[in-house]
C-alpha cells in the first residue's frame, strides 16, 4: 500500500494541531499524522532520495502548505502551532476537509512571505499570501525534484549506451577503465593497462591495485548488443584461471543471460557489470558526462542555536 501523497496529509496535520494547546514538536507531529494516517511500520521505513523518511517529508510539506495559507507557524524551531487563523479555520471546517479545500491549501504557495501574518479576523479562510502561482500535482516539491532528476538521469543513461555502443572497441576499452580508476581501482592512472587485440586471450585490461603490481583484476570489456551468454563467462574464467588470477570483470554494453548471471554467481571473484549499470557508473564517478549543481536552500539549524 502506497504512503498518501503529501496534500492528504494536511487535513490529519491541521486536526492534529487543532487540539494542541502548545507548540507541538515537529517529530511529535510527524508521528501523530502518521497515525491517523495507519501507516504500518512497513511504510515509515520508505525514504525519499534525500534520505528522509518519506512520511515526514510529506508531513512537512504539508505543514508547509498550511504556514503558506496563514494557519500554522513555527515561531520556535522545531515545533509547530497554528495560529489564531489557522484555529479558526479548522473550527469552521468540516473534518474531514473539503476536497476543494484541501486543493486549495496544497496547489498555492508563495515567492515570498512579507512581514508577519496579520490576523484581523475577518476571513479565517482567506490566505495571506504575496504572489501566487498554482501547481496541480500532489507531489512535494522534494518528490517532484527526486522525479525530475530520475527521468533526466534515464535519459542520459540512453545516451550514453548509444555512444558507448557507437565507440570503437579500442575507445570502448579505455572508457571502461577511466570507470573502474574513477571508482578508486588502481594505484594511479599508470597501474591502469590496455590489452585488447586479436590475441588477448579474451583480456582487455589490467588494473594493479597496489603500486607493485602484486595484485591485479582483469577486465573483459564487450561492446555488444546482444545478451552475453554464459560460455563467453566461461571463456573468460578460464583465462583468469590460466593467468593464475582470482579477480576479473566483465563490462559489457548490453546484458547478461540468466545462465551467464547464474555460473558468476557460481564461482569467486567475477564481477558482471550490464550497460545500465555501466552507464549509471559512468554519471555517478564523472566519466563522459557533466554535472549542471543546483543550489538547494535548507535551513542550517546549528546557526539558529542560542
Amino acid at each position: 500500500m502506497s504512503i498518501p501523497t503529501y496534500d492528504q496529509f494536511i487535513d490529519p496535520l491541521l486536526r492534529l494541531l487543532a487540539i494542541q494547546k502548545d507548540p507541538i514538536r515537529a517529530r511529535d507531529a510527524h508521528e501523530g499524522v502518521a497515525e491517523l494516517l495507519g501507516l504500518t511500520a512497513e511504510q515509515r521505513q520508505e525514504t525519499v532520495a534525500a534520505g528522509q523518511s518519506t512520511y515526514q517529508n510529506r508531513c512537512g510539506w504539508a505543514h508547509d502548505r498550511l504556514k503558506r495559507c496563514g494557519y500554522s507557524t513555527s515561531q520556535k524551531r522545531g515545533y509547530w502551532q497554528l495560529t489564531q487563523a489557522g484555529l479558526k479555520y479548522a473550527n469552521s471546517m468540516s473534518s474531514p476537509l473539503p476536497a476543494s479545500e484541501v486543493r486549495r491549501i496544497a496547489t498555492t504557495s508563495l515567492d515570498v512571505r512579507l512581514g508577519p501574518i496579520k490576523d484581523d479576523g475577518n476571513n479565517a479562510s482567506e490566505p495571506t499570501e504575496a504572489r501566487a502561482v498554482q501547481s496541480s500535482s500532489p507531489q512535494s516539491p522534494d518528490e517532484q525534484l527526486d522525479d525530475a532528476i530520475r527521468e533526466i538521469r534515464a535519459s542520459v543513461i540512453g545516451d550514453l549506451l548509444d555512444l558507448l555502443l557507437s565507440a570503437s572497441p579500442t575507445f570502448f576499452e579505455a572508457i571502461v577503465l577511466d570507470v573502474l580508476h574513477n571508482m578508486g581501482y588502481g594505484a594511479s592512472k599508470a597501474s591502469l593497462q590496455r590489452v585488447g587485440g586479436s590475441n588477448d586471450g579474451g583480456i582487455d585490461g589490467i588494473i594493479s591495485l597496489d603500486k607493485l603490481g602484486l595484485e591485479k583484476v582483469y577486465i573483459q570489456a564487450k561492446r555488444w548488443q546482444g545478451s552475453v551468454g554464459r560460455p563467453e563467462i566461461q571463456a573468460f574464467f578460464g583465462a583468469l584461471r590460466g593467468l593464475r588470477a582470482n579477480k576479473g570483470v566483465v563490462i559489457t554494453t548490453s546484458s547478461f543471460s540468466t545462465q551467464a548471471v547464474q555460473f558468476a554467481a557460481s564461482v569467486e571473484g567475477i564481477v558482471l557489470v550490464d550497460g545500465q549499470r555501466l552507464a549509471a557508473l559512468m554519471i555517478d564517478h564523472g566519466v563522459g558526462v557533466s554535472v549542471r549543481q543546483i543550489r538547494i536552500p535548507k535551513i542550517d539549524s546549528d546557526y539558529f542555536d542560542e
